[in-house]
């Protein structure tokens, strides 16, 4: 059974925030709010955790995972980021943007892309995900939580509870998320290419 756990959405509990952490190092698979829907969430290195995200999405090998940052220093070690790349990325961040870079060596082969070996970041303006990562002190490894043949992600954490009770090991409630995922920019050419229109703004990429 998922652990609930009821964080408050301004000033999440610190010793609740250490206890979700600490469960991710130990390798658990977590459910956890952004600034644009839930997400699923798992350490960086752990092969249990993407083969489990993999299950619940139905998700095959040329999915892009996303590297969930805390800030732009962090990001910047997992992607390669060109001047004006970097410009563009600054400007939009924190925000309900997913960016898809060449990967640094730092990155698990197993998460890259196969063939174009780039691999999607983002850095989220949402407290209690924000709070999660500087406990964590490393990037999440995490995709959307839109399950299978289901348009809209869901957004009570209760709901959440109760649907995935036995494929994750954690929720973290803090209130509703929207139903809108990120806008993904594919930087990989150098030039941005929008793959999917969402909760952030296109207009300064187009």
């Amino acid at each position: 059974m998922a652990k609930y756990f009821d964080v408050h959405p301004e000033n999440p509990q610190a010793r609740t925030i250490t206890q979700v952490a600490d469960s991710i190092r130990a390798g658990a698979l977590v459910v956890y709010p952004t600034d644009s829907c839930f997400a699923l969430g798992c350490q960086l290195g752990s092969r249990d955790g993407i083969d489990r995200i993999r299950s619940i999405r139905r998700l095959d090998d040329r999915h892009h995972f996303t590297l969930v940052c805390q800030n732009f220093a962090q990001l910047g070690q997992f992607v390669q980021v060109d001047n004006d790349v970097f410009r563009a990325i600054k400007a939009s961040t924190p925000g309900s943007y997913t960016f898809i870079l060449p990967a640094t060596r730092e990155v698990p082969r197993k998460l890259l892309h196969p063939k174009k070996k780039t691999v999607g970041v983002r850095i989220p303006d949402h407290v209690v995900a924000q709070a999660l990562l500087a406990e964590l002190g490393e990037p999440l490894l995490s995709s959307t939580l839109l399950l299978p043949d289901e348009e809209e992600p869901m957004t009570q954490g209760w709901e959440i509870k109760e649907r995935l009770d036995h494929s994750v090991d954690a929720v973290i409630d803090s209130g509703d998320c929207g139903t809108e995922p990120t806008t993904v920019i594919d930087f990989s050419s150098g030039e941005a290419e929008i793959v999917r229109k969402g909760a952030g703004d296109i207009s300064r990429f187009e």
